[in-house]
């Protein structure tokens, strides 16, 4: 078990001594705790490299795309198990990995239902659940300034303030190598998973194994707009509003004026290039799952 005991504003901390006992009383385990950035990815390459076949990740979607970016990068066939212990956990939502019950998550890590799903690259990073540019990276940004809130009511705070300070960009993109065309965006998500930000059902008919990535498009807008919007995204119900794009790609291009920071399954990254390259990798990595 890999666990970042700092994920979830120190949840994941609170939860290693009872997931670990619920993990033996199923079966040997052993942890592994990270203690500076990197060492989750350390960890779990190093399980992999001592003939561990799987590995259970305790903590939130960055922690599990970090050690799904070790396991792969590995080469070896290690399946990845997920206890969500962090802020948003949202990938778990998309593969039935309950988020308050800590012997139902212990159950599935240590069951047999194993699924391959897909794997999102950008530039030279994995995602295993969302890449976002734009407006959620805002969001982002604030959410680590406010101390006192946690998870779905930390990304709503945020982005209830950031409704209004956000400026948009524009960006040109380019389907499955098609033509560029340009747009004006407030944000661009692109989904392999349903759920980002702890309650935002961003791409409702997504799948994890469909050899697919979904990419959806919100064109800029008045603060009024963007309160609609907020609306619709919570609900689920913005597919087909006014200014929202929904596409379904195998890869995508984008080009910025310069280099922009993004996100990946909620770690902040830079750019090093105003060109991009996303991409799917299909059944690249092998997870627990629940029913």
């Amino acid at each position: 078990m890999v666990c970042n005991p700092t994920a979830g504003r120190g949840r994941a901390g609170r939860l290693l001594d009872p997931l670990l006992a619920a993990l033996r009383r199923r079966g040997p385990a052993e942890a592994g705790l990270s203690r500076a950035p990197g060492d989750e990815g350390r960890l779990a390459r190093e399980a992999a490299e001592r003939g561990y076949r799987r590995v259970v990740a305790l903590g939130g979607d960055g922690t599990w795309s970090n050690v799904a970016n070790a396991l792969i990068a590995s080469g070896r066939d290690v399946e990845l198990a997920l206890v969500p212990g962090g802020t948003g956990s949202d990938l778990a939502k998309s593969l039935g990995v309950p988020g308050a019950d800590l012997e139902g998550a212990a159950a599935i890590a240590a069951g047999e239902r194993v699924r391959a799903v897909d794997i999102g690259r950008v530039a030279d990073r994995r995602f295993a659940n969302i890449a976002g540019f734009g407006y959620d990276v805002a969001v982002l940004e604030h959410s680590r300034r406010v101390p006192v809130l946690r998870g779905s009511a930390l990304y709503v705070w945020s982005a209830l303030r950031q409704l209004v300070s956000f400026r948009g960009f524009p960006v040109e993109l380019a389907v499955d190598g098609g033509p560029w065309q340009r747009r004006e965006l407030l944000m661009l998500i692109v989904a392999n998973g349903r759920v980002f930000g702890g309650s935002f059902r961003i791409a409702p008919g997504a799948l994890l194994d469909d050899g697919l990535l979904d990419v959806v498009c919100f064109g800029n807008a008045t603060p009024a707009g963007r309160v609609r919007l907020m609306v619709q995204l919570l609900r689920g119900t913005h597919l087909g509003a006014p200014g929202v794009d929904y596409l379904r790609v195998r890869s995508l291009g984008l080009r910025f004026d310069s280099p922009p920071p993004y996100e990946v399954d909620g770690e902040w990254c830079r750019a090093d290039a105003a060109e991009l390259s996303l991409e799917v990798e299909p059944g690249r990595l092998r997870v627990l799952a629940g029913e």
